[in-house]
């Protein structure tokens, strides 16, 4: 096959792995929307709002593994149709559980939704490295997660205009019993709405000419786990997943809590501008990587960029409009508190990460690539941790704005990953 025909050949599989990837990041930057909002219906604290959070990422502890078995098992694209089909059933069971207003039903749909997307992750991120060299993996990745980034911006405003906008006048106030009945009804379809149409693209991959990836050489799970681990880069590239995604979605998901608490109307879309910023992010990933800076170089910038956002979010005043006024109002945009902005602004930071981490920590493993990709997801869990530990500590002194503490020492690992970690090997 000419290098012509092979790039020919990639580019259908790339087209409906980039609509897969929209539709991970429409179904997870919908948490933090969905966050805050149930805060308000069910009078949650900051803690029990994040199990919300958790629950969604905790999933991947239990089903990354598994998740790798079942796709040697049944294949990559049929992996990808099992997944989605699984988060059909998640956004069914929405139905139920804003009709009883019971919380651990809540947090059942978003595990199951969790197990779903772990299913696909574990399905799709391969096919991303693997189609092309890997040295250019991280503009690939990057290609990708501009689409799932970009669901993360549109997820928000569109949960802000079919579910919140009938109720922003109720941010602030306390409900009656009524206006919670109303707010939880207004899950219901819009949530029907998104688990038919995830079914529908179950069945269109399913039924897709998507070409199965070269399958790998069958040894028990154990076996697999345990010989992917011996590779230094991967073990460390697993723990530098966990803290990367823990500062993501405390960025993404939080945000729209914390602005809850300051009585911002609009806090459902929040995220948004979080997810805006990674676009920006996974842009200039594209047009830097490898051609003027290299996926490790690029991982350090962003880890050292990621620190001083943090101190800037820890040290600015919730009342301060320097920054808004600098930025925002030239271009007339809405005066925020400081802190929020640098929130959003984190997601610049936090975009390189994932493209670089990935590859990096795959380097290598050949036909170990779909048991590292599994353990790898499997770091994901750090979605759950992040805004749990962010949760625990604004029930200290340090308040909400004092919680993003915990992100400090997750972005100092990701630079000894940067600058050591991903260029450690198995010894022969």
């Amino acid at each position: 096959m000419t290098v012509t025909e092979k790039k020919q050949s990639s580019v259908v599989p790339m087209a409906i792995v980039a609509t897969l990837f929209f539709i991970l990041g429409f179904a997870t930057w919908l948490n933090g929307s969905l966050m805050p909002y149930l805060k308000q219906i069910l009078d949650l604290t900051p803690v029990q709002a994040s199990l919300i959070l958790f629950s969604f990422y905790i999933a991947v502890t239990f089903t990354a593994i598994p998740s790798a078995a079942v796709i040697r098992k049944v294949g990559y694209k049929n992996g990808m149709a099992l997944g989605m089909a699984t988060m059909m059933v998640a956004g069914l069971l929405f139905i139920p559980a804003a009709k009883t207003q019971i919380f651990a039903l809540f947090l059942f749909a978003q595990l199951i939704m969790g197990v779903g997307q772990t299913l696909l992750q574990t399905a799709v991120n391969p096919y991303v490295v693997r189609l092309g060299p890997e040295e250019s993996a991280a503009a690939r990745i990057s290609i990708m997660g501009i689409l799932n980034k970009g669901a993360g911006v549109v997820a928000p405003m569109v949960f802000t205009a079919l579910i919140l906008s009938n109720f922003t006048d109720l941010v602030g106030k306390d409900l009656s019993q009524e206006d919670i009945d109303l707010m939880a009804d207004g899950l219901v379809l819009p949530y029907l709405g998104m688990a038919l149409f995830i079914g529908l693209l179950a069945f269109a991959v399913k039924k897709s000419p998507l070409p199965e990836l070269k399958s790998e050489e069958e040894e028990s799970d154990k076996g697999q786990v345990k010989e992917a681990l011996s590779h230094p880069n991967l073990r460390f590239g697993v723990i530098a997943i966990f803290v990367y995604v823990a500062v993501e979605v405390i960025a993404g998901d939080t945000i729209g809590t914390y602005a809850l608490s300051l009585g911002i109307e609009n806090y459902s879309v929040m995220t948004s501008y979080t997810m805006i910023c990674m676009v920006a992010g996974y842009i200039l990933g594209i047009v830097l990587i490898p051609r003027f800076i290299s996926q490790a170089k690029a991982l350090a910038v962003s880890a050292i960029l990621g620190v001083i956002l943090t101190i800037g979010v820890l040290l600015t005043s919730d009342q301060s409009f320097i920054i808004a006024n600098a930025l925002l109002v030239p271009f007339g945009g809405a005066l925020l508190p400081d802190p929020l902005l640098l929130i959003a602004f984190l997601g610049l930071a936090n975009a390189i990460c994932w493209p670089a981490i990935f590859p990096l920590a795959l380097s290598g493993l050949g036909k170990l690539t779909s048991t590292g990709s599994a353990l790898l997801v499997m770091g994901i869990a750090g979605g759950a941790f992040g805004p749990l530990f962010w949760g625990i500590s604004t029930g200290t002194s340090f308040g909400q704005q004092g919680g993003y503490i915990v992100m400090l020492p997750c972005y100092l690992y990701i630079l000894f990953y940067a600058v050591k970690g991903h260029k450690m090997r198995k010894k022969a």
